[in-house]
């Protein structure tokens, strides 16, 4: 499989912009490319994975490993905080903040663990330092801001941890904010709580990322937000009309504020997906075993569930979308909002892949196709990691704290 997809970039593409033949591989390989929303360190603590070691899609369905990022040529982005939703009560608070220090604690014991091939980034102009270093970069974001509370100054220790970027919603709504995929709505948008938490990431200069927002709080964000805002991982309800998908003109809105929307590969959320009668039929009987709020779930009973998922998944496996319609997501939102507003976030380990694009390793054809549809050298750049990097910097401009703060732990 390696072999061909290899042999696949080496076919020439042509740039338009320069009318010159330009090899895809060498491309990729020249360049700086950033994920904005890598779901990988949910796995840090699973005893079947290793960071160090290549695993495979098919075996485990992992996607992001050291010999596939290095394969593949991505050269990292934002790794994520994830805490799942739970009930909006101070206990469940502090169940979530524990949970969450402990994911960053994670994320940054990977960076001393494996010191010679990856490292922490705390601003924009780490990553291409980094990079040059021959390392893989290590931003960090938090999906899902419950873990916070009603304490919206603890965003200040986990900013202090290395937090670039915070999402204050996932799949339900929370204490900040409606979710795009909730079928109630409490505030129709932000909550007074999420507006101050928007004012806080702000203050301290943390990118602000509406993905799994709902489309009242996405405006609220743009409004609120002295920055631009990011979507690290969504996609275009143009394309298929999806709960977390954004309307074409919320997109443009955004684009024209700055901000950038990094494509996602959630095969789900790319078409309407259809599982044999099987694989619905087990994951039922899955449900009605572990319940349907995992968040309620021990580590040992939510490790109890992966494992049967995984059993379930290789016995009926659930149906994928193709490389092909993610291109065509991708294609279509840059041809909605222009190049200087396109990003890639693909999920991975948090559901993104595609059939033709299983990891991280296989990158590269997004890198390919992209030339095929006649994007130049400078477009594909901004595409993989410079637009990223741009709001980035806009956001440390206008950070009111100091990022040389004696509480800043590197």
């Amino acid at each position: 499989m390696k072999k061909i997809w290899l042999l696949a970039l080496w076919l020439v593409s042509v740039s338009a912009a320069h009318g010159e033949a330009v090899d895809a591989d060498e491309l990729h390989q020249s360049l700086l490319t950033l994920d904005a929303h890598l779901d990988t360190p949910a796995l840090f603590h699973r005893q079947d994975y290793a960071f160090s070691a290549r695993g495979s899609f098919s075996e485990n369905g992992t996607n992001v490993d050291l010999p596939r990022l290095q394969e593949g040529g991505l050269d990292g982005g934002f790794w994520v905080i994830f805490t799942a939703q739970g009930e909006l009560n101070d206990a469940a608070y502090v169940r979530a903040r524990n949970s969450a220090v402990l994911r960053q604690m994670a994320i940054r014991e990977l960076a001393a663990r494996y010191a010679d091939a990856v490292e922490l980034a705390f601003s924009a102009d780490d990553a291409q330092r980094i990079h040059d270093e021959g390392k893989i970069v290590v931003f960090q974001s938090m999906e899902n801001a419950y873990p916070l509370g009603r304490d919206v100054s603890l965003l200040e220790t986990f900013y202090s941890g290395g937090l670039r970027m915070l999402g204050p919603v996932h799949f339900s709504n929370n204490q900040f904010a409606d979710s795009s995929t909730d079928s109630v709505v409490l505030y129709e948008g932000l909550s007074p709580i999420g507006e101050e938490l928007v004012r806080e990431a702000n203050r301290l200069g943390i990118i602000v990322d509406a993905s799994h927002a709902s489309d009242d709080a996405l405006r609220d964000m743009m409004r609120i937000s002295s920055t631009p805002v990011i979507l690290s991982h969504s996609g275009p309800d143009g394309v298929y009309d999806h709960a977390r998908n954004v309307p074409d003109e919320l997109l443009v809105q955004l684009a024209e504020s700055g901000g950038v929307v990094h494509v996602n590969a959630f095969g789900g959320y790319l078409e309407e997906l259809v599982p044999t009668p099987e694989h619905k039929a087990a994951m039922d009987e899955l449900r009605a075993t572990f319940g349907p709020d995992l968040s309620s779930l021990s580590d040992k009973e939510f490790e109890a569930y992966r494992s049967a998922r995984a059993e379930v998944y290789k016995r009926y496996p659930p149906p994928r979308s193709s490389f092909e319609k993610y291109v065509e997501h991708l294609l279509y939102v840059l041809d909605l909002v222009g190049v200087d507003h396109v990003g890639i976030g693909a999920d991975w380990d948090g559901g993104g892949g595609v059939d033709g694009m299983a990891d991280v390793a296989a990158v590269p054809r997004i890198t390919a196709a992209l030339l095929d549809a006649g994007y130049s050298r400078q477009d594909i750049a901004k595409i993989w990691s410079g637009n990223l990097l741009r709001l980035m910097r806009e956001v440390e401009a206008a950070k009111t704290v100091s990022l040389e703060s004696p509480d800043i732990v590197r």
